[in-house]
């Protein structure tokens, strides 16, 4: 795991790959739990036996489910010192590139695009996202999150 003292030393790794998470495998009970707080009940999702016979051979999880890890991918590649808060600022671009069959193992890339000073001695951070599945040549998301942090 990546470990950084400040937000000071962010803007040094602008353009860079900064960390890659730990492997996380999406199961089915995660993706029929997404259903429910979403409302997303479409079948290639919830119903498995369907879901067998249909497009992917196995239920898929959820775009947006796959891009609500991405703050979990953050919580494993890497912290930072001396700042206590982060939030979610927003996307500027999203892109499902593949689909995640149930029982995938995903891990995100992380590389910095851009990182700048905010009000509260703060820094606002653009990541490059790329979601990874195991065994796959081709991302299953790539996202541009924006972040912020306070020390």
């Amino acid at each position: 795991m990546k470990t950084f003292n400040t937000l000071d030393e962010l803007p040094a790794c602008v353009g860079q790959e900064v960390a890659v998470s730990d492997w996380l495998t999406v199961t089915q009970e995660q993706i029929n739990l997404f259903a429910q707080a979403t409302g997303d009940h479409q079948w290639i999702h919830v119903d498995v036996e369907k879901a067998k016979a249909g497009p992917f051979g196995a239920p898929i999880a959820h775009g947006f489910l796959t891009l609500s890890l991405i703050p979990k991918f953050f919580e494993t590649s890497f912290r930072i010192e001396n700042s206590r808060m982060g939030v979610n600022y927003g996307l500027n671009r999203v892109r499902f590139t593949a689909p995640v069959p149930v029982g995938s193992r995903l891990r995100g890339r992380m590389k910095l695009v851009e990182c700048k000073p905010i009000e509260a001695n703060g820094m606002q951070m653009t990541w490059e996202v790329t979601v990874e599945r195991e065994g796959s040549d081709r991302p299953v998301c790539i996202a541009e999150s924006l972040s912020r942090r306070y020390p």
